[in-house]
């Protein structure tokens, strides 16, 4: 039985939170100057490429700089965020520190040449590793090392995005479904808030999505936004499963690395060729034109299939923002049949596909509310909650573990039990 100390609780927890202070705000001074620097640069590879479009027949030669660069030198890192994860489940190893400017690196050539990528991945890569390095200097126990990953993936997201709190919530969420870590909530509560103001101290502007119509609380809206969750709870499982299933593809067909993301590029160049621009880069133009008019009703597919291409053949970025596109315009197509303003609908697909992507409905919920303003709150949340259980148990995380399952299972799965923690 442990002794009791002489002096009260809230005074020995005054070191506790002196030192957390200063690990979470150099982290958050790392990860937000460092996400900083990225989108300052993807602003600008994004624009050249606007300007300069014949760049994308460029592509599968990208693609192959990238992949023979992974081979050469990033072999121990080519998991990203998935590696993060490992070392938080299961710490073992610092994550090298060449994970940070690979990652930037490849996802900057890959927007630059028109892949259809994101960038939270980059970011979040990007913040877990640069926290990582302060374990040796502080001497952490794996205890705080985790704790420190958390952080890093925290401040990475809201940098990123400008979701402090929503950054926050990802990096207690994202380990486990059905399980959050509070002994790490105020490492990266702070982290995600720091991060952020560390981000528009450098002059980071985030794009603005504007709902100028909410539907009110009733029965059809509430029935109607219930039927749009399991769509893109739907949605989000079928993007993560086709991701998936496109990168074994790719492994199993094409035995050098570097010339799966060449293939790759090459069937993502010859789709602009046939098709346009529209459906590569981040897509923001096309997600803030859901926000304010009908779109094509077949935008959510394109994107989704340019992306799976991207993506499943090796290409470096992230999910997320791709994920908002999809959702957007998914949800702008869904917006005249269910008789709902289509920047709402447009709003709720935005976070809700991501929720039941990323098995994240907490993250997504607070994003919604932080972006879109409270009113949205009660809708939003519906969304992500149906959206989340209807995605299943799998996710664009591979190394996320199951911590509690979703809802009771059948009778014929009954005995399969998820695995620990």
């Amino acid at each position: 039985m442990t002794k009791p100390s002489r002096y009260p609780e809230p005074l020995l927890l005054l070191p506790y939170i002196g030192k957390w202070t200063v690990l979470a705000c150099l982290i958050a001074v790392l990860g937000g100057t460092a996400s900083a620097f990225f989108l300052f640069s993807l602003d600008y590879a994004t624009h050249w490429r606007e300007t300069h479009p014949w760049i994308i027949w460029l592509l599968p030669l990208a693609g192959f700089a990238v992949g023979w660069i992974y081979l050469k030198v990033g072999s121990s890192v080519e998991a990203g965020n998935n590696l993060l994860l490992d070392e938080i489940h299961d710490p073992k190893n610092i994550v090298p520190l060449r994970m940070a400017p690979l990652v930037l690196f490849g996802t900057v050539v890959s927007h630059w040449f028109g892949a259809s990528v994101g960038r939270e991945g980059t970011a979040v890569q990007m913040g877990g590793t640069l926290a990582d390095q302060l374990t040796p200097i502080f001497r952490l126990r794996h205890s705080e090392r985790r704790i420190v990953l958390m952080a890093g993936i925290s401040a990475g997201f809201a940098s990123v995005f400008g979701t402090p709190l929503a950054g926050a919530i990802f990096g207690l969420e994202v380990l486990a479904i059905g399980r959050l870590r509070y002994d790490a909530i105020f490492p990266c509560l702070l982290a995600a808030i720091v991060a952020d103001q560390v981000g528009m101290a450098w002059g980071v502007h985030h794009t603005h999505y504007a709902i100028s119509t909410i539907a009110p609380l009733t029965f059809w809206s509430v029935a109607a936004v219930l039927v749009a969750g399991i769509v893109f709870g739907l949605a989000g499982m079928a993007f993560a499963k086709s991701t998936h299933a496109a990168s074994a593809f790719m492994k199993r067909h094409i035995a050098y690395a570097p010339l799966r993301p060449m293939a790759g590029g090459l069937v993502v160049a010859l789709a602009v060729w046939w098709l346009g621009t529209r459906y590569i880069g981040l897509g923001i133009p096309v997600i803030v034109e859901a926000f304010r008019q009908p779109v094509a009703p077949w935008d959510f597919l394109g994107k989704f299939a340019f992306t799976v291409a991207s993506l499943g053949s090796g290409f470096k970025g992230g999910e997320v923002t791709p994920l908002f596109y999809i959702g957007a315009t998914l949800g702008n197509a869904l917006a005249p049949l269910l008789q709902l303003p289509f920047a709402m609908l447009a709003g709720l697909g935005f976070v809700a596909i991501f929720a039941g992507a990323a098995n994240t409905p907490l993250a997504s919920t607070i994003m919604a509310i932080e972006l879109f303003g409270p009113q949205i709150g009660p809708f939003a949340a519906l969304a992500c909650v149906v959206a989340y259980l209807f995605s299943g148990h799998s996710g664009i995380y591979r190394s996320q573990r199951i911590g509690l399952l979703k809802h009771r299972l059948p009778p014929v799965a009954r005995d399969r039990k998820p695995p620990s923690l």
